[in-house]
């Protein structure tokens, strides 16, 4: 048999498109809550505060330098039990894409703000404008715009990057696949191929069009 039978067995891909929907949920939810915590880092790395741009710079340094798995084990076997919280595999893996996506978004918060001509700020104050109108009507705006193709490439990271959650024992598309997998490995030992392949074109259709929304940002404002 070639293995692709293991396909039509009943119940395959109900569970598949459950799994699915697990991924779906922890990247919704850590993509969401990454927005306000990279709007405020971001926001934090330009403030004129010295020592508050370190501490933002060792955060940010921090994520990017620790490996998401290990920051994902550090989350459920360390502080959740240091602190003896009540964080379950999936309560982990959000706080940890939250943490990681928060830091991303900040740096491209900072970097989008930071590219904004001084002129923009020269003449909303000359119009009138209070330094907080400054910023959330004429230099939030702008630095959005620019930042928010590779923000929309980041939101792809992340849905890829759910799959680690998977070694924390979290039911997710991935799991479900092994799971089908072990239970037919008999009777389908060639089925490994089909299943795995289903999950690709699963992750394929959630990230698609967020990489052809973000090329088609980058390549419209890019003209602007």
């Amino acid at each position: 048999m070639s293995g692709a039978e293991i396909l039509l067995q009943p119940g395959v891909f109900p569970r598949l498109l459950q799994g699915l929907w697990v991924t779906v949920w922890i990247a919704g939810v850590s993509v969401a809550l990454s927005v306000p915590v990279g709007l405020l880092v971001g926001w934090l790395m330009t403030v004129r505060s010295r020592v508050v741009r370190f501490l933002m710079r060792v955060y940010l340094d921090f994520i990017r330098i620790m490996p998401q798995l290990a920051l994902l084990f550090i989350a459920f076997y360390g502080f959740a039990r240091m602190w003896n919280l009540n964080l379950d595999a999936t309560g982990a893996c959000v706080l940890v894409f939250v943490l990681w996506g928060g830091a991303e978004l900040g740096d491209l918060v900072r970097g989008a703000l930071e590219s904004i001509p001084r002129a923009q700020y020269e003449s909303a104050y000359v119009l009138g404008f209070t330094p907080w109108q400054t910023f959330t009507r004429v230099i939030l705006p702008q630095a959005l715009r620019r930042m928010l193709p590779a923000s929309v490439n980041l939101a792809t990271r992340i849905v890829k990057t759910t799959s680690l959650a998977v070694l924390l024992g979290v039911v997710e598309v991935i799991k479900v696949g092994q799971q089908i997998i072990d239970a037919n490995r008999f009777d389908y030992p060639n089925g490994t191929l089909w299943i795995y392949g289903v999950i690709f074109l699963m992750y394929f259709i959630v990230c698609w069009p967020l990489s052809i929304v973000a090329r088609r940002l980058e390549k419209r404002w890019s003209h602007d």
